[in-house]
């Protein structure tokens, strides 16, 4: 026997799988420790810069209050007091602070290298939004110079009025410096943990591979017919009870031959059992055997199928045969109707050739296998990859198009090039809502999607998605009317994704009512569960269509509704969201009346925290 490499023995296999579990032990555990503790470093970061920057805008409230108060006299507090106090109790190491008046121009500047932005306007996004009295305003970026700084503005003001804002630009180098010394370590200890684990493996699978080296030198003998010697058992453990097992093999090795009989029979009683139907036929191709899964399958029974001919059974002709009478399989597909079946079944027929001790056929066999569910699912994945193609080609031609326009000159006519590039910016936000689209179905069905629940007034969450599409509403003329009755009580639910399900009917329900129309919103209480309409004396919908409204990528109006902007998900969307909160939804539609969409959620107990 020849020998074999180090690398391709079980003692290599096993070092490496040792080291390789070590290894990713190690990285999952620092990827999750490195991960936490940089969101910690950031999260603390920003909530002290946020602190300071909120106390710093308390202080510099009296100042600038007086300043924009007092406009006939001198403010009782200068500005170059407020200076002082920025550099001397707020100094924030490595990072610049401002402070602005409402107008936008920096009264201050804690950074003495900046100094000339003194008395000009600050135009940046932040503090043009703390200006307008935002509060949360800031921003992680990266400079010309590769250092990852963070910016804060917070309005000055305890009231309505804003007097100014607080302006913070903070490097967070030192943050991610910590970070990198964290991982060095944890590199550091891993390379050791590598080596322990590489010589700790050389020890233990020494243990294991030399048993088996001489089972495997007393199966060469056994292969060569020397049968009088056995593997020695040194121990009681798995490689022990394997030369055991050995021995007894080779006991038992010449009583195979006397049972070949029997293991005949018992698979000739698998066969007949099995999942799979089964039919064997003679050479005339007259059926001698038929297993209870093909008699189902067929809906017949053994004595009306035995003797008869397989074609007639089946219903194919005698050419599908041949095939398999000259040495190879056959497969074909064989639509069954039932009278218990709504739709056809589909069998997926192989038929193999029996072949005697002398020449030529001796008979057939046909394996049916019922493949309905999954014709049904490459019919549901064709339609979507369809479906898919043409959502995506539709735009990416629309694109090409009009860029190659501009390629061809209209970028040389600023009016048509504005068109051009604003469809093309148009069509890409309509591929990445559809993607968008894609990605929360794909959650949803896998089970993936997190519903955090939260106790929510559905008064308010109804008007609040009215408001959502006032705009859209006074524009068309469209009024809105938001019922709930006085039953309805607070309800656990997740509400981003109740609101989405919520605009989606509203702005469905905008799209496909006429100018001056109406809309109605109603919620109430029905068998333990509220129960939330969206109604409009729109278009409707055919009768035709309404049984696959929810399906994914269907339209009614094709036309129309891609040149709204829509994806044909949305309804699909609502109803995944809807059933994840243990609800249902349906939709009563009448041509040229209106349509009402109803969705209800279970009412919770909420659990108390005790």
């Amino acid at each position: 026997m020849r020998g074999i490499s180090f690398f391709q023995t079980i003692q290599a296999k096993l070092i490496i799988i040792y080291v390789l579990l070590i290894l990713i032990a190690m990285q999952l555990i620092g990827v999750y420790f490195i991960r936490t503790l940089e969101t910690y470093f950031k999260t603390d970061f920003i909530a002290s810069r946020t602190g300071q920057a909120q106390l710093l805008a308390q202080y510099a409230e009296t100042y600038l209050a007086e300043s924009q108060d007092n406009k006939n006299g001198e403010p009782k507090k200068s500005y170059t007091d407020l200076n002082d106090i920025v550099n001397k109790l707020f100094a924030i190491s490595k990072a610049e602070i401002q402070i602005i008046d409402a107008n936008g121009v920096v009264l201050t500047s804690s950074l003495s290298t900046n100094q000339s932005v003194v008395g000009s306007k600050n135009t940046q996004t932040e503090v043009v939004k703390a200006l307008q009295g935002i509060k949360d305003n800031q921003r992680m970026f990266t400079d010309l110079d590769g250092v990852r700084k963070i910016i804060i503005a917070r309005p000055i003001g305890s009231g309505v009025k804003v007097y100014g804002a607080v302006y913070i630009i903070a490097s967070m180098e030192d943050v991610y410096d910590t970070m990198k010394q964290i991982s060095q370590i944890f590199i550091s200890g891993t390379l050791i943990a590598l080596v322990l684990t590489a010589l700790l493996g050389v020890i233990l699978s020494g243990t294991i591979t030399r048993p088996i080296q001489e089972i495997t030198r007393q199966a060469t003998k056994v292969a060569e017919g020397r049968f009088d010697e056995q593997v020695r058992v040194l121990g009681k453990d798995e490689i022990g009870q394997l030369g055991s097992t050995f021995n007894f093999m080779t006991e038992r090795l010449k009583e195979a031959l006397s049972l070949n009989e029997e293991e005949k029979e018992k698979l000739a009683s698998i066969l007949s059992n099995m999942n799979d139907g089964l039919i064997a036929a003679d050479e005339h191709g007259r059926v001698i055997v038929i297993n209870r899964r093909a008699k189902q399958i067929l809906q017949v029974n053994e004595e009306a199928s035995r003797g008869m001919y397989l074609t007639a059974l089946l219903g194919v002709t005698p050419d599908l045969l041949r095939p398999a009478e000259g040495g190879g399989d056959k497969t074909a597909m064989l639509r069954l109707f039932q009278e218990d079946e709504e739709g056809p079944l589909y069998v997926r027929a192989t038929f193999t050739a029996i072949h005697g001790k002398t020449q030529g056929g001796a008979g057939t066999i046909v394996m049916l296998q019922d493949v309905t569910g999954m014709e049904k699912l490459e019919q549901s994945r064709r339609e979507f990859v369809a479906n898919v193609s043409h959502e995506l080609r539709t735009p990416l031609t629309t694109i090409k198009s009009y860029l190659e326009a501009l390629e061809d000159g209209a970028m040389e006519e600023p009016q048509l090039a504005g068109k051009f590039v604003g469809v093309a910016r148009n069509e890409t936000d309509r591929m990445i809502r559809l993607v968008t689209d894609l990605l929360q179905l794909s959650r949803l069905d896998s089970k993936q999607a997190i519903i955090s629940k939260e106790s929510t007034i559905v008064e308010d969450m109804l008007e609040e998605a009215a408001d959502r599409f006032s705009f859209q509403l006074e524009q068309r003329s469209i009024e809105v009317e938001i019922e709930v009755d006085p039953q309805v009580e607070d309800l656990m639910l997740d509400r981003d994704r109740i609101d989405q399900v919520l605009d989606n009917l509203v702005s469905n329900a905008i799209k496909y009512t006429p100018d001056g129309g109406h809309i109605r919103i109603h919620a109430g209480c029905r068998d333990k569960a509220l129960e939330i309409s969206v109604q409009d004396n729109g278009i409707g919908i055919p009768k035709k269509d309404l049984e696959r409204i929810f399906e994914r990528f269907y339209r009614v109006d094709k036309a129309r509704s891609r040149s709204m902007g829509g994806t044909g998900l949305g309804l699909s969307i609502a109803r995944e969201i809807v059933k994840a909160h243990g609800g249902s939804i349906q939709l009563e539609s009448e041509l040229g009346v209106g349509t009402k969409v109803t969705f209800t959620l279970p009412y919770q107990q909420e659990v108390s925290a005790g």
